[in-house]
């Protein structure tokens, strides 16, 4: 059994696991699981609670709330996920050839890494969503550029660690190149511990997009996100707090439930040592 289902096995990775398991399909499969649109308006059915109807309810246009909590998820969890995926692939291709060619590049990757890491990221999306735009392709710009150093730097430490072992000092004197050494040798001995390092920083982009959405930066209405429906919610929070309050619950419980599978996950693959070394 491979280390991510032996994770589902752990009680805490198990019960996370369920419920992101149940997050994802409720996104890819919305439109079946659900009668409503997200996006039509029916004003008679405003601030409805929650019913036989609308489980939980509606919001002020009339929009069934589960449906758009479904929708939502689609699109928090594709732009975080998108997002986590080119900053870990651009992150590692600059750290491998930072770490295994050294020099001026190794000099100038790390300066600028270093850089952008004194900055928290929040700063930086919300610099980067200002002169892109808002919108969904400028969320996933901002936080694939915020998140880059930590995969640079791991991927970094990764290679700095590996390059002198014996097995690469034994594919150099058959003749291998650095391109081989590193895509076939290198990279897939580091891959572990920076994927599960990008598994945790989901959850923290999910939080990210979410704050870019409540500032009205992220997906532009009638799209659904959960930081959008939050911030459409601040101004109910006394005449119908449920507006509010589910989204807010999906991103607490969501990045909760990251955070325990990616636990669980670590202690699968044994490499909780390794990642604090190399943070």
């Amino acid at each position: 059994m491979i280390a991510p289902l032996r994770a589902l096995t752990r009680p805490q990775g198990g019960i996370a696991g369920l419920w992101l398991i149940l997050v994802i399909v409720a996104a890819l499969f919305a439109a079946v699981l659900t009668p409503y649109a997200y996006d039509i308006q029916n004003l008679p059915n405003a601030y409805q609670p929650a019913s036989a109807q609308h489980w939980l309810g509606t919001d002020e246009f009339g929009r069934d709330l589960l449906t758009r909590l479904m929708y939502g998820a689609r699109t928090s969890l594709s732009v975080s996920a998108t997002a986590i995926s080119i900053s870990v692939l651009c992150g590692m291709v600059l750290g491998a050839a930072a770490a295994w060619f050294g020099g001026w590049l190794d000099r100038i990757v790390t300066m600028t890494v270093d850089l952008t890491w004194s900055f928290p990221e929040i700063l930086i999306a919300l610099i980067l969503v200002a002169i892109i735009g808002p919108g969904t392709t400028g969320v996933m710009i901002a936080i694939a550029v915020a998140y880059l150093a930590q995969f640079t730097r791991l991927t970094r430490a990764q290679i700095m660690t590996l390059k002198g072992e014996t097995f690469i000092e034994a594919a150099r004197s058959l003749g291998a190149g650095d391109a081989h050494i590193l895509f076939r040798h290198l990279l897939p001995n580091a891959l572990a511990p920076v994927l599960v390092s990008a598994m945790l920083a989901t959850g923290d982009a999910i939080i990210l997009e979410a704050t870019l959405g409540f500032f009205g930066l992220g997906a532009q209405p009638p799209v659904p996100s959960w930081g959008g429906m939050m911030s459409a919610g601040s101004a109910l929070v006394f005449k119908a707090p449920w507006v509010i309050i589910f989204p807010g619950l999906a991103v607490a419980i969501t990045v909760v439930a990251i955070n325990l599978y990616g636990d669980a996950l670590i202690a699968e693959l044994d490499i909780r040592a390794r990642l604090r070394r190399d943070a």
